[in-house]
């Protein structure tokens, strides 16, 4: 088949397929009508052909492109070929027979181009520390002792056989405190001592001491005591396996042989530190990557927060649930995600499909449980379009709300029931894309977790369950940050389904709502301004006016938290209103001017209420005359008080000075001149 530039060679995997080539190609945009049946085995030499030609190629098969990359590589055109799978993912299905729709979708989201993503380099010497106890952890230092520089460090060695020669280091004691990550550990230990070789019977250690520091490149915990560090499954370096399990802890040791020398890191996501909301004026707003970060990756940074690249574990969390864009997902970036979404969408309709629904799943645990689904059982509905994610704790609700928006009538997300960690902002996600829809008048329910390891769970519940009503399709183009495409999908929604509200309510925590001031108590001291990160309050430089943008507003509560007069509270709703685009007035006063010279210098609420509490109050302002001086501008203030007879900075007169002419008079009339 010829997609444009591109060849696409499909093959129906022994004829457990039933695909019709030509009507594969017409749905598809292409041309050609050809299916092989064993193209990685007998016709290998079609692909040889192909390999000739122009222009990318694409492979319709996962399980066998070790074969087709080899051979690709002998005929140098190993950068020209890509993969994809149309098998588990739709032909072995019990609606394989009309998966032609979203075969299509799966061919043109493959001829999309793959991002550029990031890497860190991180080092390792091969210094390791071994920790458990007995002859479990004396057994394992020794097996890994010709690959890395072991130290031997055991909680208790009553079980354990003293080495007739040793060539590591064995201590003992108990960690108090791990951190850093991987090539630079650093330990904190109790108890610690170092072996002492003049015992017959057994072990014997020196005199122990508590605090003791130690560093090392990777840290192998075989203690079965509770981990050093949170998410330890993402914390690269650290290898944990229970000591009484030899499986885990063989599996562990050849893992841990291996890390010595460079590695690449992925750089999961971006940080823009200028968008950030989380504090201002030593005062805290936003926290919401920080509460959800399972890793401990994320640090206040000032105003801001930082994420160390080579703690984060790339759940997505901080990325989904970031209202400003400060914390964007790089592997792959959110703008390709929603590319591929819009892709599959139009091209599902495009080859004559209806009412699909989007399978959100890692490439991981996902993968394998689509392949598993597909292989011993019903396999996925033929409306169920597969999207592989870095990790499923990356979505956030402009990527639902997109999705829906794109005609997707459900999204599922397929998430591992070992990791909950790795999913708890999924709920908030879930809830705003729910209440918003809702808003809008549909029905809802159109966006839900299948937290399952297993296949026929799986299956079972995609056949089973499909949304009761037609969510129109919107016409829209997801571009921009987060806010931007949440917006551009809200409004295509609302004119598919007829919707005139002005705004929707939204639960309590979401990234969007309003600020409501009350403008009794109010006196526009305008603090909240200096402290809104966003810019969502703002001033007036040439009138005494509080204006809001609420499409700027995150809800962070820095302006609730700054306010003095705390007249300010949130109200968390989304706005469709062109108006929320632009500054509206929330409250003004009336200038106030120079008691003195009629300068207007502050507004008449702010200068009475200090005014109010000053007057009569404090020793500076106790008298009616001391207390016009807060309704004076600066210039006048000034004036008034040096001229004042009890001004608290006046002197002594100052010497008249003398001149000769003084001192010549004084003698020719007799008198002397005096110290005045």
């Amino acid at each position: 088949m010829r997609r444009g530039d591109r060849t696409v060679l499909i093959c129906d995997c022994g004829g457990t397929m039933d695909i019709d080539g030509r009507k594969l190609a017409k749905a598809c945009g292409g041309t050609g009508d050809e299916v092989f049946t064993a193209l990685c085995r007998r016709e290998i030499g079609r692909f040889v052909d192909a390999l000739g030609g122009d222009g990318p190629l694409d492979v319709g098969c996962i399980q066998e492109s070790p074969v087709f990359a080899e051979v690709a590589e002998d005929h140098d055109a190993g950068g020209r070929v890509g993969f994809f799978n149309i098998r588990e993912t739709a032909g072995w299905s019990d609606e394989g027979a009309g998966a032609l729709p979203k075969m299509a979708a799966l061919i043109a989201e493959a001829a999309l181009p793959v991002p550029a993503s990031r890497a860190l380099t991180l080092t390792s010497e091969g210094t390791c520390l071994v920790y458990g106890s007995g002859q479990t952890v004396l057994d394992a230092a020794r097996r890994l002792s010709d690959a890395l520089s072991v130290t031997c460090m055991m909680l208790d060695a009553d079980d354990a056989l003293p080495p007739t020669s040793v060539d590591f280091p064995i201590v003992t004691g108990r960690i108090r405190q791990a951190t850093g990550r991987f090539g630079a550990f650093e330990v904190t230990v109790d108890r610690f001592a170092e072996r002492t070789p003049f015992v017959r019977n057994g072990f014997g250690f020196e005199r122990p001491v508590d605090g003791a520091r130690s560093e090392c490149d990777v840290i192998v915990d075989l203690s079965g005591e509770p981990t050093l560090f949170p998410a330890p499954e993402k914390r690269d370096g650290y290898l944990r396996a229970d000591p009484r399990d030899p499986a885990s802890v063989l599996t562990v040791l050849l893992e841990a042989s291996t890390l010595v020398g460079e590695f690449e890191k992925p750089i999961y996501v971006n940080v823009d530190q200028g968008l950030c909301a989380h504090s201002r004026n030593r005062k805290t707003g936003c926290t919401r990557c920080l509460d959800l970060c399972p890793a401990g990756a994320i640090a206040p940074d000032g105003d801001a927060v930082a994420v160390d690249p080579a703690l984060c574990g790339g759940c997505g969390l901080c990325a989904g649930a970031c209202p400003t864009s400060a914390i964007t997902y790089a592997y792959p970036d959110v703008q390709s995600v929603h590319q591929r979404i819009m892709t599959l969408a139009a091209a599902y309709r495009d080859a004559g499909g209806r009412a699909p629904r989007l399978l959100v799943h890692d490439d991981k645990a996902g993968t394998r449980l689509i392949e598993a689904a597909a292989r011993y059982g019903r396999g996925l509905p033929a409306d169920a379009i597969p999207m592989a994610v870095n990790e499923v704790g990356q979505v956030g609700h402009d990527i639902l709300l997109g999705a829906l928006a794109q005609g997707f009538q459900e999204v599922v997300l397929l998430t591992d029931p070992q990791r909950p960690d790795d999913y708890a902002g999924l709920a908030a996600q879930i809830a705003v894309t729910e209440a918003i829809l809702t808003g809008l008048g549909d029905a809802g329910g159109r966006v839900r977790v299948l937290d399952t390891g297993d296949p026929e769970a799986l299956s079972e519940s995609l056949f089973g369950s499909r949304p009761a009503t037609i969510l129109p399709t919107a016409t829209f183009v997801p571009l921009g940050r987060k806010k931007a495409i949440t917006r551009l999908a809200a409004k295509g929604l609302a004119a598919a389904l007829g919707a005139s509200v002005e705004a929707v309510p939204l639960p309590e925590g979401a990234p969007y709502g309003r600020v409501a001031v009350d403008t009794g108590g109010c006196t526009l001291c305008l603090a909240c301004v200096s402290a809104c990160p966003a810019g969502a309050l703002q001033d007036n430089p040439d009138r005494p006016q509080l204006l809001f943008q609420e499409d700027a507003c995150v809800q962070c509560g820095l302006c609730a938290t700054t306010c003095p007069e705390k007249v300010i509270t949130l109200e968390p709703r989304y706005a469709l209103a062109d108006s929320a685009l632009s500054a509206q007035l929330l409250f003004e006063d009336e200038p106030y001017a120079c008691i003195s010279c009629g300068k207007e210098f502050g507004t008449k609420r702010s200068i009475e209420a200090i005014v109010s509490r000053l007057s009569g109050k404090h020793w500076m302002f106790a008298t009616g005359d001391r207390a016009n001086l807060i309704r004076m501008c600066e210039d006048c203030r000034v004036q008034v008080q040096f001229q004042s007879t009890d001004n608290p900075m006046a002197g002594p007169p100052r010497r008249v000075p003398r001149t000769t002419a003084d001192y010549e008079r004084a003698r020719e009339e007799g008198r002397e001149l005096d110290d005045e």
